[in-house]
């Protein structure tokens, strides 16, 4: 064969044959009075629904959303949530972090590329609107002619969240006032934006709660007897950790957050907010009646209803309820099955990403409550992260040094002395806008540490959220990370690769993650008050490898003689 010959060969089996599609989507933001839960309030919608409409790409699309921001005296921003935003950190949708917020009025353009399959969300990213109703589901398939390790024969999606009657404006005063006045537990919990609130509780106006408005009808799923359905699940709670369920129906989880996982099955499914997975359900069960699908608040001691939905088996009327009472759901305090799922999770076989190692750098992140002049806050090592007036992607490109704190972040916290079991002898802290500034392209381990609250005996769980990467996790532990023996039993050989990971009550995490994504990227805890309250940090890595900023990122803090075209 000769040279030009094996050129033409070579190039037939490296190029792709079919490029990727452009999906554009014209998305209008703005208040409507709802009532997801029979009771009327305002919600954030897209194109009048919530969760709004879903994204269903193929892997290597171009997704295009113009987003225009109807909500009159607010700003908007939308984040990706999954998606890695590779050569394009711009338009990651966080605001003061990668963008200055969408005006109101104004249309801002979000365009990037889904580079590998597997499910993902997008949500506000500005304030506290995503508990508001700004959130939605993307779903990524493989290229055509490509298929994925386990089969099935119809593919759906739900997203699990928890629902305030309270506007994110009364949260955000009680968060921030003294005394300090706490968000509570949320009223109702909802399944694919349905839930159901008791109208009868005492002191409920009659004209706002209306328990036959259709918009609050159960949720159900359509299943047909004896086929297997993929079931993405993703949680976009504002606080709570759930449990969810199908009467009488074995799940067997198969991917999470966009990778494969080496198949197990569950009757109790564990999701923290930011999370997804994919679970196979075959609907094996007498086919003359409906189920009942469920999501329960777990780690907190919450008097919230469950939520429910109808797992509908075909011809059955979907609104038909089970003749059965929903299954009550695991004790909320009961963390052992939660971190044994945890650890059952592994790469599936023939899909591991071997992770690096060794690690260049290791940062052990104390997370603890503290309070600062007064006010109520959440910490790591002591420092309570605020967000600049000008965002850092842009304050980095153009050198604006006085933009944010120049002195980064404590890489760990008094080891050998802090009890992680009782409330710190010293509860103050300090603010800080300082960033984690990583070598391009070298490996990152952090330990997220968990400990006491302000309030006696008290731990809470953290899901904790990477923007543009994904990471190993290595492992998990009870109590207190040890640097010296804790390393050597980390899983080497088959973690699995995930955007968002609990730390357990007095508990620790550990993930590995290559810095090798041009940007700045938020890694912080996806409960929306925690995260308001100072829950989190910022990485930047290779900000010289950042191409052009587009000027529509821009317009707030020093960016204001910056004009939007």
């Amino acid at each position: 064969m000769n040279f030009l010959a094996c050129f033409v060969l070579i190039c037939f089996f490296t190029v792709p044959l079919v490029e990727g599609r452009v999906r554009h989507y014209k998305w209008e933001a703005k208040y409507e009075f709802k009532s997801p839960d029979c009771y009327k309030k305002l919600a954030i919608t897209v194109n009048g629904k919530t969760p709004g409409p879903s994204i269903v790409a193929q892997q290597g699309d171009t997704i295009i959303v113009e987003l225009k921001n109807s909500l009159l005296t607010e700003n908007v921003a939308i984040h990706w949530h999954g998606i890695r935003q590779i050569g394009t950190p711009w338009f990651d949708g966080t605001e003061g972090v990668t963008q200055c917020p969408i005006l109101p009025g104004d249309t801002f353009v979000y365009k990037f590329i889904v580079d590998r399959p597997g499910t993902y969300l997008y949500h506000a990213h500005y304030g506290m609107q995503r508990e508001a109703g700004l959130y939605g589901s993307i779903r990524v398939s493989l290229p055509e002619g490509e298929s994925e390790p386990f089969s099935y024969d119809y593919d759906r999606s739900i997203i699990l969240t928890d629902w305030y009657h309270a506007s994110t404006y009364e949260q955000v005063a009680g968060l921030s006032s003294i005394p300090f006045v706490w968000v509570g537990e949320p009223q109702s919990i909802l399944i694919q934006g349905k839930g159901r609130f008791n109208c009868s509780t005492p002191g409920i106006q009659a004209s706002l709660c209306n328990a036959t408005n259709p918009e609050c009808t159960p949720y159900a799923l359509t299943v047909i007897p004896r086929k297997t359905y993929r079931l993405r699940i993703g949680s976009l709670t504002a606080l709570s950790a759930l449990n969810f369920e199908i009467e009488g129906h074995n799940m067997t989880v198969v991917e999470a957050d966009g990778h494969y996982v080496e198949p197990f099955v569950v009757k109790n499914l564990f999701i923290y907010s930011g999370e997804t997975y994919s679970v196979l359900i075959t609907a094996d069960q007498d086919p003359s009646r409906n189920y009942w699908a469920s999501a329960k608040i777990v780690s907190r001691n919450s008097n919230t209803t469950n939520g429910l939905a109808i797992f509908n088996y075909y011809p059955n009327h979907p609104r038909r309820n089970p003749p059965t009472v929903p299954a009550p759901g695991p004790h909320w305090n009961d963390n052992e099955p939660r971190l044994t799922q945890s650890i059952a999770i592994k790469s599936r076989q023939g899909y591991i990403h071997p992770p690096p190692q060794t690690s260049d750098r290791v940062i052990v992140m104390l997370n603890t409550q503290n309070n600062i002049n007064g006010v109520r806050r959440w910490s790591i090592n002591n420092a309570s992260y605020n967000l600049p007036h000008t965002p850092y992607l842009i304050a980095l490109k153009y050198n604006f040094t006085d933009a944010f704190d120049p002195s980064p972040p404590p890489d760990g916290y008094d080891f050998a002395n802090y009890d992680i079991y009782s409330v710190a002898k010293n509860v103050n802290a300090t603010t800080s806008t300082g960033i984690y500034r990583n070598k391009f392209n070298t490996t990152v381990d952090i330990i997220l540490q968990n400990a006491n609250t302000m309030n006696p005996n008290n731990s809470e769980t953290h899901p904790w959220h990477l923007h543009g990467h994904d990471f190993w996790v290595l492992g998990y532990g009870k109590g207190k990370f040890d640097k010296t023996k804790d390393p050597k039993n980390f899983n080497l050989v088959n973690p699995i690769m995930k955007n968002t990971v609990p730390v357990h009550p007095y508990g620790w995490t550990a993930l590995r993650f290559r810095a090798d994504n041009p940007g700045v990227w938020a890694f912080h805890c996806h409960i929306e008050s925690h995260f308001f309250m100072g829950m989190g940090v910022i990485f930047e890595e290779g900000i010289e490898k950042v191409g052009p900023l587009p000027k529509s990122i821009m317009g707030c803090g020093d960016t204001k003689g910056f004009h939007r075209p």
